[in-house]
């Protein structure tokens, strides 16, 4: 606020401005005659070697490389600090790699009403469960996760890992919750899924789903 005051004071004057933004006159003239704190003083001396290293190196270090260079250079720094800095001064790593989508909307396909509107709580077990997706990375490479989640408990009911993005992977998953929760009764149980094509129970695959109510998001 102090910076956009010295921008504007000589179109509008300090008294107007102040009236229209939550800062009194007489804290802006105080913060003018203020001196900068340690930690100001020390972040302004690091800032010009922060981007010598992120310059130096094509602008491709993220936080982690360019602090680890700077404890090379005998720099006394936290990490959590060179990202702060980072921030304030517009810079970032490069990211390499493809992003991986987990779920692929199908604007054509039939979606079930929404029964959960958005209320993710449930009074008992197997009243309400929920579905989604994720990747892991390995040292082999990507792969899927699909799991059913009772929102009751939290518990993680029916998993299943595949290393390649199968509609059938959540079906899986959901059958293993079924599978987990024999003997108990599933009459009324609410099924919430998004609306990826991974995530739509369709056709001869909704063998598993008897007793069950779909919702979708």
């Amino acid at each position: 606020m102090t910076a956009f005051i010295d921008q504007h004071k000589n179109d509008w004057r300090v008294e107007p401005i102040c009236k229209q933004l939550p800062i009194a006159p007489s804290t802006y003239y105080a913060s003018r005659v203020r001196q900068p704190s340690a930690r100001a003083i020390a972040d302004a001396e690091l800032k010009p070697k922060v981007r010598k290293i992120y310059d130096d190196n094509y602008q491709v270090y993220g936080a982690d490389k360019i602090w680890r260079q700077l404890r090379r250079e005998s720099e006394a720094v936290g990490r959590d600090r060179v990202a702060r800095l980072m921030r304030e001064m517009g810079i970032a790593g490069a990211v390499r790699g493809k992003k991986h989508r987990t779920t692929v909307s199908d604007p054509a396909g039939q979606r079930p009403a929404d029964l959960v509107k958005r209320n993710f709580t449930a009074p008992a077990p197997n009243r309400t469960w929920v579905s989604d997706l994720t990747y892991v990375s390995t040292w082999s490479g990507f792969c899927y996760v699909a799991f059913v989640t009772d929102v009751f408990s939290r518990f993680i009911v029916g998993w299943r890992v595949a290393t390649t993005l199968r509609t059938d992977l959540a079906l899986d998953a959901l059958e293993m919750a079924v599978w987990s929760r024999q003997g108990k009764k599933l009459d009324g149980l609410v099924h919430h899924s998004d609306r990826g094509v991974q995530l739509g129970f369709k056709g001869s695959s909704q063998h598993c789903l008897v007793g069950m109510r779909l919702s979708d998001c």
